[in-house]
């Protein structure tokens, strides 16, 4: 391969046997390539294989065909010349032991990739500072909350200096606050390693946003769109996003469903205590708006407030998948 590529797959297959279903397909033609000082999305719902890739990606699981290489080795063939160059950070995971203090921890961790302890103790009070852990490093790790954990792990993966970071869902679970703080300690961990490589899968739109140079979107196991957010925008053609906030608050988005010129329309936050519903949707036609509202007054409603925005990676997860990235099947 291309040693330019810091992650490249072949025609990358993964499927498995369910009792009583047959043979399940995990992954499909997959073939990606990522370059070095990237941070790469990969954006989908979830079981529609995101982290069946990212396993075998950190050669925690073998394809049922194709290859992938990961900095330049073979993740099955050269599963050892690829893990000291990688680390992986999941959301929602429990790492360590909780008898241990949040600096023995993230010690031990850099321990099992051979960082020498002079080395591995200057990271880890580097990074204890910027994430806001310096006074909590000698609290034990089962006394600390679920995000003071979060960003221990995300440390635990830039501690060992890795060519390679994944992150399976960094932020899953995480209150917006720690979220935000999360992702912008990545955006900074980058900035500072330009030649480092970030492999992220979310099915967090705003994470993607703000994160991504380019993003696939995966859909039951198959690559349906691969670009940079605004390409990915640009290819919804002259579309436009459009947001209402109705009350009273209507029940469900039926009076949608007649307007011919209304793509894709989706319920956003509802507020009980303020009897309104925020209602997204995409047109390409603004005449078409007069359309809405006359539906939405004749069904006895008031647009509370009215905007026009720049399509979200949701409204063109809608325009390429046909449902919400959150929507179940």
């Amino acid at each position: 391969m291309n040693n330019s590529e810091a992650i490249l797959t072949e025609g990358l297959n993964r499927t498995f046997k369910k009792k009583g279903q047959g043979v399940q397909t995990a992954l499909e033609d997959i073939n990606i390539s990522v370059r070095p000082g990237e941070i790469f999305g990969f954006l989908g719902p979830n079981g529609a294989g995101k982290t069946t890739l990212i396993k075998i990606l950190t050669t925690l699981l073998y394809p049922s065909s194709g290859r992938a290489f990961v900095a330049g080795y073979d993740v099955v063939k050269q599963a050892n010349k690829v893990r000291p160059l990688i680390n992986m950070v999941s959301g929602g995971e429990t790492s360590g032991y909780g008898i241990l203090r949040v600096r023995e921890n993230l010690w031990m961790f850099s321990q099992f990739y051979g960082i020498p302890s002079k080395v591995s103790r200057e990271r880890i009070d580097y990074y204890l500072r910027k994430f806001d852990l310096a006074d909590d490093a000698e609290t034990k790790i089962n006394k600390i909350s679920t995000g003071m954990r979060q960003k221990m792990n995300i440390i635990r993966g830039l501690v060992t200096d890795p060519r390679i970071l994944f992150l399976d869902e960094p932020t899953l679970g995480l209150d917006v606050h720690i979220a935000r703080q999360v992702r912008a300690h990545l955006v900074d961990w980058i900035s500072e390693h330009p030649e480092k490589t970030v492999f992220l899968t979310t099915h967090y739109m705003a994470e993607a946003d703000q994160l991504c140079d380019r993003i696939a979107i995966i859909d039951r196991g198959r690559i349906v769109a691969c670009d940079t957010p605004q390409n990915l925008r640009r290819s919804a053609g002259g579309e436009s996003s459009f947001k209402l906030v109705l009350r009273p608050a209507p029940p469900d988005l039926s009076l949608f469903e007649g307007i011919e010129t209304v793509r894709n329309p989706y319920a956003g936050r509802r507020d009980e205590a303020d009897d309104t519903l925020e209602v997204r949707f995409t047109m390409e036609d603004e005449a078409g708006l007069t359309g809405v509202l006359n539906a939405v007054t004749g069904g006895g409603h008031r647009i509370v407030r009215f905007s026009k925005e720049e399509l979200s990676l949701e409204d063109l997860f809608m325009e390429i998948v046909g449902r919400r990235l959150e929507q179940d099947e």
